[in-house]
């Protein structure tokens, strides 16, 4: 948006006609109605943490209640499911991740899948360079990543390098360049951070780490969805992310999961489970793992969550993610242009070149913690992040410019 799009004035009725003139104008506007509507909502502004449900979803579970689950029973593996982990993680690499397939599966949660990863980098890099034993994670990286690095680090007697990155950015090139080296076995970082905003330049971090020797594993749970991601083209060593956020899969939807085809005849899952096995119904004794990653898979895969993640895929293969991402930062920016008219003592953490943002992003304001709790109490969603930022999530495909609106609007009353 141009200078001459910014907004001119607070007043009401021309904010809200101005966000009119918008949407009337977006290309990707009627997607807004295949989402289920809130009850009681006025601006859900929370995407970034758990997507609506897409409007199919509730005929997509009833035909699967009937026709597969109660039609076929435990024919059903054999029949169908047993397959659909790979082929649904092939749909997400194709439409999302710039992957060709046979490289990404659903399976666990985020956590876990996390967790294999590292555990099987460490194994796999430190049997060809035993004297490597540092890990590298920011020290404002997402909770789940940094106690596991942190337990991975004490179980097996290695070190963790801390990177420190601004309040308003995330990893760089040159913060990698400083902390990888030849004691580093992997370093785990943000694709986008979860709590500025910051889309690292994913390419060349990895070109950096992998120039030490090393290897990267790439979080990508604000990324999928919201930004491009070609992971295939920059030379992903291994990346992760949850399906609940901008793939809308429902809470608890499982974590996808990409492994260069490069690394799978040395990939070693740490939680071997029958069903990531070459031959599950064999029975066999010893654990023979399935080609690929495949054996990445361990227990069950949750059949039933994967309904939703489905149909969310189905939008985002038919809308395209360079049209997702246009709108993505659209609406971003709109946003930002909207506190700044409406909350100037705020402060914006998050990128305002669009090339370096996702699609949310933090305020501070020292009133945000009580402001939040009034606007949920209102219908108004975003999010709190300790100590003072309110986290506003703008999915590209269930959110419109009046929502923006009104949910800035809003969130503008109530820190004042």
């Amino acid at each position: 948006m141009s200078d001459a799009d910014a907004p001119r004035t607070a007043n009401p009725a021309e904010l809200r006609a101005r966000a009119a003139v918008l949407d009337a104008a977006d290309p990707l506007d009627a997607y807004t109605a295949h989402f289920v509507p809130g009850d009681d909502l006025v601006a859900y502004l929370d995407g970034n943490s758990l997507g609506r449900p897409v409007a199919s979803v509730p005929a997509a579970l009833d035909a699967f209640v009937r026709a597969e689950w109660a039609g076929r029973l435990i024919r059903g593996w054999d029949e169908l499911w047993l397959t659909r982990p790979r082929a649904l993680g092939d749909r997400i690499g194709a439409a999302c991740l710039g992957a060709a397939s046979g490289q990404t599966v659903v399976a666990d949660s985020t956590t876990v899948l996390i967790f294999k990863l590292l555990r099987a980098a460490i194994a796999d890099v430190r049997a060809a360079d035993p004297a490597r034993d540092e890990l590298v994670v920011l020290a404002d990286e997402f909770p789940t990543d940094r106690y596991i690095v942190e337990r991975l680090a004490a179980d097996h007697d290695l070190t963790v390098r801390w990177v420190d990155a601004p309040l308003d950015a995330g990893i760089t090139p040159e913060l990698a360049a400083e902390v990888a080296g030849p004691r580093t076995i992997v370093a785990l970082f943000s694709g986008v951070a979860y709590r500025s905003a910051w889309w690292a330049d994913m390419a060349e971090v990895t070109r950096v780490v992998q120039a030490a020797g090393a290897r990267v594993v790439w979080d990508c749970s604000h990324a999928v969805g919201s930004v491009p991601l070609e992971f295939d083209a920059w030379g992903v060593d291994y990346a992760v992310g949850c399906s609940y956020k901008y793939l809308n899969g429902g809470p608890g939807a499982p974590a996808w999961v990409y492994v260069a085809e490069r690394h799978h005849a040395s990939l070693r899952n740490p939680i071997p489970g029958w069903l990531g096995a070459a031959a599950p119904f064999s029975m066999t004794e010893g654990y023979s793992p399935a080609p690929g990653v495949g054996s990445l898979v361990s227990g069950t895969p949750p059949i039933l969550n994967m309904v939703a993640l489905a149909e969310m895929v189905t939008l985002i293969e038919a809308a395209g993610m360079p049209a997702i991402r246009e709108k993505s930062i659209a609406l971003t920016s709109y946003a930002i242009e909207l506190v700044d008219a409406l909350i100037p003592s705020a402060t914006v953490s998050t990128p305002r070149d669009p090339a370096r943002r996702g699609s949310h992003l933090t305020i501070d304001h020292p009133n945000s913690a009580v402001a939040v709790q009034r606007l949920w109490a209102g219908g108004v969603i975003p999010d709190f992040r300790h100590p003072s930022g309110v986290r506003i999530g703008l999915s590209p495909l269930s959110t419109s410019f009046a929502e923006v609106e009104r949910g800035i609007r809003a969130l503008a009353d109530a820190l004042s």
